[in-house]
């Protein structure tokens, strides 16, 4: 049997049963849609939250005050601590030789008011590398200046919706603002950004960090961002930091150190698990369209019996017979999986969009979803295809011959 005799029985075959060729299609397409949205969403939180990450800069590490042990994975967010992180220990990290800039963080919510108009604002305190540490730019004015960390100055730094909220149309910058007890001059809007790290920077009231001290009085800092020189630095600096903190916490190590590579680690095994059993799920719905594969392809065979023993009796061999059966079911099963690829595809596009977030199925989904099609629609189909290879010419026209 030639290679265009082939296709034309198949082809042929699933023109005359176009009902069932459609029922077929619908079911791989369906399973491949799934494979490609389930792993898109997956991937595309991957993408997401590591992008946020990515903020940081890979060179910045995060001191917080407390030591907790782990067995690995990424280091507690916070931990149970002795002794507060102090001004004086940003001052003695930001003189370390691998340290390039360091941010002191003091935070927590204030009552803001400009005239009648008041609201609620996460406040933080800070210093002027903060900016540049979180890649934050301002649409108006400036940053923070560039001041010592004990050194107070009664200027702010206002997000985008904060700002709106408090001035509405009129002008904000060089204006005054009450945060608590104490009067801000406003001398910088924050560009747009939206949240990052569950941080909406525009809806934040930045000061300089010994003004918040002195606004929420409280001494202890919330934490301590450090940025190393370069990535070869990294683990040096640390070492640094640890030995610093140690000397001046009377020999105590009791503080928690995160950077960015353990946090990106941690996130990214997650969430490829996370994609992997979403992929995993949603190849279920293809192992159910090759079982309904096996089906019909089992109803066929026993509705083309006189068609299997004539080709037979023509001097098809047993492996052309089992061929057809199952060419029909791998060309089904490609056309089946290109066309859920292809609306898949669609859909994600839809969706980034509509939402604005990284929906991308990863080329591996897409291929073992093809490949997954292929390989369920022929296991499924071996054995009734092999049912009609085994059949003798003589019996297989016998229900012919007696009509």
């Amino acid at each position: 049997m030639r290679a265009a005799d082939a296709i034309g029985l198949w082809l042929g075959a699933l023109r005359g049963h176009r009902s069932r060729s459609l029922m077929l299609l619908l079911a791989v397409g369906i399973g491949v849609i799934a494979v490609s949205l389930l792993t898109g969403l997956g991937e595309g939180a991957r993408t997401y939250i590591l992008g946020e990450f990515s903020v940081l800069g890979r060179n910045t590490v995060i001191v917080l005050p407390g030591r907790k042990e782990t067995s690995g994975g990424m280091p507690p967010i916070t931990g149970l601590a002795p002794r507060d992180l102090t001004l004086q220990d940003a001052a003695a990290i930001a003189r370390l030789p691998s340290v390039l800039r360091v941010a002191p963080l003091q935070a927590g919510q204030v009552e803001v008011n400009v005239g009648s108009r008041n609201r609620e604002a996460f406040t933080l305190g800070t210093s002027h590398d903060f900016f540049a540490i979180r890649q934050l730019e301002v649409s108006q004015g400036q940053v923070l200046p560039l001041l010592d960390f004990g050194e107070a100055q009664a200027v702010c730094v206002i997000g985008a919706k904060l700002r709106g909220e408090l001035f509405g149309t009129q002008p904000a910058l060089g204006h005054w603002l009450r945060a608590g007890d104490r009067r801000f001059r406003v001398v910088g809007i924050l560009a747009e950004r939206g949240e990052s790290l569950g941080m909406d920077f525009g809806e934040m009231l930045i000061i300089p960090v010994a003004s918040a001290q002195a606004l929420f009085n409280r001494e202890g800092l919330f934490r301590i961002f450090a940025e190393m020189r370069g990535p070869g630095l990294l683990e040096s600096g640390k070492q640094q930091i640890r030995a610093t903190i140690r000397e001046r916490h009377e020999g105590e190590e009791d503080i928690t150190l995160i950077g960015q590579d353990s946090m990106l680690a941690a996130f990214a095994d997650i969430l490829r698990a996370l994609t992997l059993a979403l992929a995993g799920i949603a190849a279920i719905s293809l192992m159910v369209a090759g079982i309904l594969i096996m089906n019909v392809t089992w109803i066929s065979v026993n509705q083309r019996t006189a068609e299997i023993g004539l080709l037979k009796a023509i001097g098809a061999t047993a492996a052309q017979v089992r061929l057809l059966f199952l060419g029909e079911a791998a060309l089904l099963a490609l056309a089946g999986a290109v066309s859920g690829l292809l609306l898949g595809e669609v859909l994600l596009w839809a969706g980034r969009q509509l939402w604005d977030f990284p929906l991308h199925a990863p080329w591996w989904a897409k291929a073992s979803a093809l490949g997954l099609s292929l390989v369920t629609a022929l296991l499924f189909a071996w054995l009734p295809a092999s049912r009609a290879a085994a059949m003798e010419p003589v019996d297989a026209l016998r229900p012919q011959a007696g009509r």
